[in-house]
């Protein structure tokens, strides 16, 4: 054992012996520091960024070559002989450094200043030491030009789940990737709420935003580059691969309860009517100042592995965000965000085989326990009043769990051949619980939580992908080719029996309605339904457990015609097993029209297979609105009861996109200005609901998922950007907008009512997913120890139709009429974030500020609305003003 901790020792010294500690400082040409400055050791992943003084300080080994780098600068190489090395980037120079992305070309040699598409790349860091935003979506909302995402209530899994959008289109129709790897989606499937209806996505809060070194954001439809889903563009998030550094942060928060609005006494959730969330959800509690309190703790750290460049990153987070609860109506008393505790670990990494050659695997596993009230149950056969005298609000819980893993390996031919062989798996588990709830068929006897069932996503992709530049042809040619098979497998599993079934006056689950029947409520007359109140579990009836497979060829090649016209294609084939083959095609190009100023284009057409989820989903659900609830069938695509309404069965969705923009640089001035049309043919969608009750199904309605409509999107994305530094203080400047305008076509309906099947009321959930506008400023200072960041974000109005579509159209007077009355608008809002750094040492920051810290809500509505709040969940939120401290520190 002595021998052993000996050689240990030993080996230990010769390390320390073999490498040193090398500082200084990286200045401009004007000797000013430049924070953030990137300093690495050649040939490996050990390297570090400069601190706010341009300082750095890094162990290498001995002999080592240091790169030190800067965006807009030019690169500098210096060996390592001097343990004081201060640098000024404007004095030697090697190459012109631009930030490389991966998403939207596959050539290694292309930047995002010369691309021949719209491109947005954001540095996570800087993004979340500049604001108080704790999760990606709500990062991205504020950051990227087109990209929107909100927060839902009343929306069963939609509460626990954010949908988001790129340009207007459906959470399913923009593709994610993870290190350029497909990331798998969500297993859940949106029915409520105001985004995303009918549609999955891919759950970006599952990462860890800790975990991720930057985010890249194609503009654009590139189905023929990457397959389905990506119609309106792909999000690739690229994760850490930094090394002896640990990175961290602390952060407090909490919203303010003073909600703005014209609301009567006695309002769930103003002064004095503060919901009691330790009661059954109908009784008030103490006031509150504050609520929504959030902990979000996470640390980061890289180790180095060999001398080649080998790393192993790894980060971790834990959240924990309490209910935010704000005015709802009678009905509705839990209106609000949910809370969710959740741990993430995420891990990256990369081991050097040779020379050229690496394995690099990636992955990480999310848990999220969330928890949200559904809507209140006052009276009536739904409540048992010796259970829950005057009534409850149920709470819908749920155990999320995201897990995935990618590996593989890169090598580079001696002929140049860059070949990269790779297997990805992920697979998301959402597993419902209802609490504080009741069988009502069971009445006393009852328990008050249920296990509900749940449903999967797996999704299991092998790529082979091969590319090589030949510099020697024209002025320059990439050529890129591939495979990729492609399994996935979605279940639906049951829950306990009393989450679903309805009980007899004995107490036995009715199996024959003919000699059995459920208990009587003794006020209403009517008898007690079963299941779950909030949400009913999934039967043994709902299970489903369907699999398909997917194979794609694909071909992407790009020419440097001449040193200013750049023009690219792609084109790839796929062929899914349940529904067919499908061959898309891309046309790009970009010519630099001066040294300044680039013009660039592309057309492309794509297409987004139905999902596993739209096509064999079933639920049994009650439907609440201010005139009642109903009880509604969601009818699975390949069901008896779906055919007899003529619904047919599901196909992919149809793209062609076209995009035209110009990009300049002026000095400390870029800006990118990128207009774009995309039109969707046999867009899936939900029905609304149809009646049902001559099927004897013991349901009132039923709805459908269908190819319903096509769409046409027009709109235009704006960035521009503005750095100066002068003398120790830095500025900047970003504003970034889109506007949008969303156009719905042909509605697909058949010989089915065309107001049921996609009427008023949906076409504008639809289109209220797509805002004519955002806009955002954001205005950056920095100088030594102190930094600050001042945000606008301008929402534009929205639209939408409330449940007085619902009602007959002859209390109104004409449908008309009826339109102008259900019409909820949401006009224009500003909201203002705020944000204070103090670097209190080295080591330590400190952040203080604020969202929205005017406290700005979305204009009051009507008790008509849909998540029976005062105000729908429009894209700027409702649950106003949050304020927080972070502590970051760097070791």
């Amino acid at each position: 054992m002595k021998k052993i901790a000996l050689m240990f020792f030993l080996l230990n010294v010769t390390l320390m012996l073999a490498q040193k500690e090398v500082s200084g400082i990286v200045k401009d040409k004007k000797g000013s520091p430049l924070p953030g400055a990137n300093v690495l050791e050649k040939g490996t992943k050990n390297g570090v960024s400069a601190d706010m003084d341009g300082k750095y300080k890094l162990i290498v080994s001995e002999g080592a070559t240091l790169i030190f780098s800067y965006i807009g600068y030019k690169s500098v190489s210096k060996v390592a002989d001097a343990s004081v090395i201060n640098i000024d980037l404007s004095e030697i120079g090697e190459e012109e450094l631009k930030e490389v992305q991966i998403v939207g070309s596959r050539n290694s040699k292309r930047t995002v200043v010369n691309s021949a598409v719209p491109i947005d790349i954001i540095s996570v860091k800087d993004v979340t030491t500049q604001s108080g935003k704790l999760e990606i979506n709500e990062l991205l909302q504020y950051v990227a030009p087109s990209f929107n995402a909100n927060k839902q209530s009343g929306s069963d899994g939609a509460d626990h789940v954010d949908p988001a959008t790129l340009r207007g289109l459906g959470p399913d129709q923009t593709l994610v990737l993870i290190n350029g790897k497909r990331r798998h989606q969500s297993s859940l499937i949106n029915l409520f709420g105001t985004r995303g209806r009918g549609n999955t996505g891919t759950d970006l809060n599952a990462i860890p935003a800790s975990s991720i070194k930057r985010i890249e954001i194609l503009r654009d439809g590139a189905s023929a580059q990457y397959g389905s889903d990506a119609i309106a563009g792909v999000i690739n998030i690229a994760l850490n691969d930094n090394v002896n550094e640990l990175n961290g942060s602390v952060t407090y928060g909490a919203y303010n309860t003073n909600a703005k609005g014209n609301f009567p006494v006695g309002t769930a959730n103003t002064d004095g009517y503060r919901l009691d969330k330790n009661g059954n959800g109908n009784s008030f509690g103490k006031n509150k100042t504050f609520d929504g309190n959030s902990v979000k703790i996470t640390a980061n750290y890289g180790v180095a592995i060999g001398e080649k460049g080998g790393f192993a990153n790894f980060t971790t987070e834990y959240m924990n965000k309490e209910k935010t609860l704000r005015p709802g109506f009678d009905f509705r008393k839990g209106f609000g965000e949910a809370e969710i505790q959740g741990f993430n670990f995420f891990g990256n990494l990369s081991i050097p085989v040779s020379d050229k050659t690496e394995f690099y695997a990636f992955g990480g596993r999310n848990f999220r326990d969330t928890d949200a009230y559904a809507f209140t149950r006052n009276d009536g056969e739904r409540v048992v009043e010796s259970v829950y005298p005057g009534g409850y609000t149920p709470r819908i819980t749920s155990n999320i769990i995201d897990n995935s893993v990618a590996a593989g390996f890169r090598t580079e031919t001696e002929k140049g051949w860059k070949i990269d062989i790779s297997n990805t798996f992920g697979k998301n588990l959402f597993h419902y619980y209802t609490k504080g709830t009741i069988n009502a068929s069971l009445e006393e006897r009852s328990p008050k939580e249920f296990d509900a069932g749940g449903h999967t996503l797996s999704q299991n992709t092998t790529n082979f992908d091969f590319s090589k530049n030949y510099s020697s042809v024209m002025k320059g040619m990439n050529l890129a080719f591939g495979a990729e098979f492609r399994t996935e497998r979605f279940t639906i599993f049951a829950g306990e029996i009393g989450s679903y079934a309805t009980y007899d006056t004995n107490g036995r689950p009715i199996s024959d309605p003919t000699t059995q029947s459920a208990p009587i409520d003794p006020i209403s007359g009517n008898p007690r339904p079963g299941g779950s109140q909030g949400f009913p579990g999934y039967s043994p009836s709902n299970t489903v457990d369907q699999s398909r497979s997917n194979f794609s060829l694909y071909a992407d090649t790009e020419f440097d015609i001449t040193d200013s016209f750049l023009l690219s294609g792609a084109a790839r084939f796929e062929n899914y097993s349940d529904f067919g083959s499908t061959l898309n095609g891309k046309l790009s190009a970009r010519l630099k029209a001066t040294k300044n100023i680039n013009f660039r284009g592309s057309v492309s057409s794509g297409f987004r297979a139905p999902s596993l989820a739209q096509i064999y989903y079933n639920l049994r659900f009650t439907n609440f609105s201010s005139s009642g609830a109903s009880e509604i069938l969601l009818s699975p695509n390949n069901s008896p009861v779906t055919q007899a309404f003529g619904i047919q069965k599901l196909n992919e969705e149809k793209a062609v996109n076209g995009s035209l923009g110009v990009t300049a640089t002026f000095g400390d001035f870029t800006v990118t200005v990128d207009g774009y049309m995309i039109n969707v043919k046999d867009r899936i969608v939900l029905t609304g609901y149809f009646d049902a009750t001559s099927l004897n199904l013991g349901v009132d309605q039923a709805q459908f998922f269908v190819n319903g409509v096509d769409t046409e999107t027009t709109g235009l994305d704006l960035v521009f950007a503005w750095k100066k530094k002068i003398n120790e203080n830095s500025f900047g400047a970003t504003l970034v907008g889109n506007i949008n305008h969303m156009k719905i076509g042909d509605v697909k309906n058949g010989n089915l009512d065309k107001e049921i099947f996609f009427g008023e009321r949906e076409k504008a959930f639809l289109l209220a997913s797509a805002p004519e506008s955002k806009f955002g400023l954001n205005l950056t200072y920095e100088r030594k120890w102190f930094n600050t960041g001042l945000s606008f974000t301008r929402f534009s109005e929205v639209k939408l139709l409330d449940y007085q579509m619902y009602e007959d159209v002859a209390n109104y007077g004409s449908f008309e009429n009826q339109i102008a009355a259900a019409t909820d608008k949401y006009s224009a809002k500003m909201v203002t974030d705020l944000t204070l750094g103090f670097k209190l040492s080295n080591s330590l920051k400190l952040s203080v500020g604020g969202n929205n810290i005017f406290n700005i809500y979305p204009d009051q509505q009507d008790d008509w609305v849909e998540a029976g709040g005062y105000w729908d969940a429009v894209q700027m939120g409702f649950s106003g003003a949050y304020y927080y401290g972070r502590l970051s520190f760097t070791f």
